[in-house]
């Protein structure tokens, strides 16, 4: 069992975020000042190519372990504490409800029996961990306790990436509530610090783009779609002829023909924009709701120029490019422009690195 709370004391030692996607992998370390404010200390992104990761299965592991070494060379940390994230289609969640006032091994007992329940697998091939989320709001007396499991080789493949570039994995979390987390930061600082606003979550990663749906930390909704700008690579190799490493590269840089911007990325700008206003569609049929306050965009693919404007106009719905270190002091070891034009990335590794300060 991963253990959630064994890394926390009253000064929380220090730990790196670190988030392994199909694209790339992202680092982020974060700190606190006197006055007790975050300071992002060290942020860095490495690419990784086509294929080395694959619905979240590392295919390729000495190439994302080389990667992993390279990254955390380049962003000159010394910490070797790191969490890491499980995207949700490895790890079973379910909440069940205990009874109060069990010990912490009375409660490890319980929730065995019950997670047989709803694994399908032998209890010895998961990792499973547990924790209490609070009262239960139907019984009372009671407590809601959030189960999460995983295959064992799953969570075994993220350890090894860590040791493999001398790193001590510490925590596995499950990313999209890293990117939550990081979320609930960011929705804190809107009008009324936030309560009762219902915040739509899209990252818009290479293959996939994800949904959330939150409303006072809550989730009312999420949805995976198989849609990013691995699709915008490939309609550069049609239209130019490229090499797929040669239009990810241009594609990153800028460099491309004049009739780029007009020719092949506006129409794949709206299209996304449309993919994106679709999947608010389903989720206004598919409950009660019928309006979100804002939209807000995260992952590697969401700062298309014009995108959030774009969805703004087929949605009507405020849109945003997130920043997760808005509001945080930034230190010394970080090129802020490098930093603020990649943002929208660092969603996930962000959240992680946020887990130092959750006792």
């Amino acid at each position: 069992m991963i253990s959630l709370g064994s890394l926390f004391s009253r000064q929380p030692a220090s730990l790196l975020g670190l988030d392994i996607s199909s694209s790339s992998v992202k680092l982020v370390e974060l700190g606190r000042d006197k006055a007790g404010n975050l300071v992002l200390e060290r942020c860095a992104i490495e690419p990784l190519e086509r294929g080395w990761i694959t619905d979240g299965n590392v295919e390729k592991f000495d190439e994302v372990a080389e990667a992993v070494r390279r990254l955390v060379k380049k962003s000159g940390t010394r910490t070797k504490n790191v969490a890491m994230a499980l995207p949700p289609s490895a790890v079973i969640t379910k909440k069940i409800v205990l009874p109060g006032g069990l010990s912490d091994s009375e409660l490890e007992i319980q929730v065995e029996s019950e997670a047989n329940q709803y694994i399908p697998f032998s209890l010895d091939e998961v990792s499973l961990d547990f924790c209490v989320v609070g009262p239960s709001a139907t019984s009372t007396g009671d407590v809601e306790v959030l189960i999460a499991a995983s295959r064992k080789e799953k969570v075994q493949d993220r350890e090894g990436l860590a040791e493999a570039a001398g790193l001590k994995p510490v925590i596995i979390d499950v990313e999209s509530y890293a990117s939550r987390l990081a979320t609930g930061r960011l929705i804190q600082s809107l009008p009324n610090e936030g309560k009762d606003t219902m915040v739509a979550l899209f990252e818009v990663g290479a293959f996939t783009t994800s949904m959330q749906v939150i409303r006072n930390d809550e989730v009312l909704y999420d949805r995976d779609q198989a849609f990013g700008g691995a699709q915008l690579t490939q309609l550069i190799v049609r239209q130019y002829g490229f090499s797929p490493e040669e239009a990810e590269s241009k594609k990153r840089s800028g460099d491309l023909p004049e009739d780029y911007p007009g020719g092949v990325l506006k129409p794949f700008v709206d299209s996304l924009a449309q993919e994106l206003g679709r999947a608010l569609q389903f989720f206004f049929t598919s409950t009660p709701h019928n309006k979100v306050d804002y939209v807000f965009l995260a992952g590697g693919s969401s700062a298309l120029p014009g995108l959030s404007e774009a969805v703004t106009q087929q949605t009507t719905f405020a849109c945003s490019l997130v920043n997760p270190f808005d509001g945080m002091q930034v230190g010394e070891g970080v090129r802020e422009k490098k930093m603020r034009r990649e943002a929208p990335s660092y969603l996930t590794s962000c959240g992680l690195a946020m887990r130092r300060f959750m006792l």
